[in-house]
């Protein structure tokens, strides 16, 4: 057991100390504030995994729904995320959906935090804060889709 808590806490530490910086230090230069978006997903990994859930895209006095697709490597574990977050250089409300790069960092044992800076071919950034709950180890890659629901 006491292995187990120092290997959370040295994952923690590894997660937050690599990525969190550089993501959140990029929010300086992210470019222009268009949007807001929350979202609501689960995922499921061990060592590669899936990414599923839905999000609300607020642009331009209006509310666009999305759900989201999504795949990581390098994790392990179950999580429900919830997040919240800036969308950055959004011009248009069709340059939304498509496929985001991220990198991302997580650990969770029982409540956790993390974020991740997404980006996709449009040019269009997001920066999301998470809150998880259930027991996962992400420090990964991640590819995200969001797809406007009708």
């Amino acid at each position: 057991m006491r292995f187990a808590t120092f290997a959370a806490a040295a994952a923690l530490t590894f997660a937050t100390a690599s990525l969190a910086p550089a993501a959140f230090a990029a929010g300086d230069a992210m470019g222009t504030k268009t949007g807001t978006i929350t979202l609501s997903a689960k995922s499921a990994d061990v060592g590669i995994g899936y990414t599923w859930g839905d999000a609300n895209l607020r642009f331009g006095g209006k509310t666009y729904k999305y759900s989201i697709t999504g795949g990581t490597i390098a994790a392990v574990g179950f999580s429900h995320i919830e997040g919240k977050g800036t969308v950055y250089n959004l011009h248009k409300a069709e340059d939304f959906a498509g496929t985001y790069a991220a990198a991302h960092g997580e650990a969770t044992l029982g409540n956790g935090l993390g974020g991740l800076v997404l980006e996709n071919k449009n040019g269009v950034r997001i920066k999301i804060e998470t809150a998880t709950k259930g027991a996962r180890l992400a420090s990964s890659a991640e590819g995200l889709t969001f797809e406007l629901k009708n």
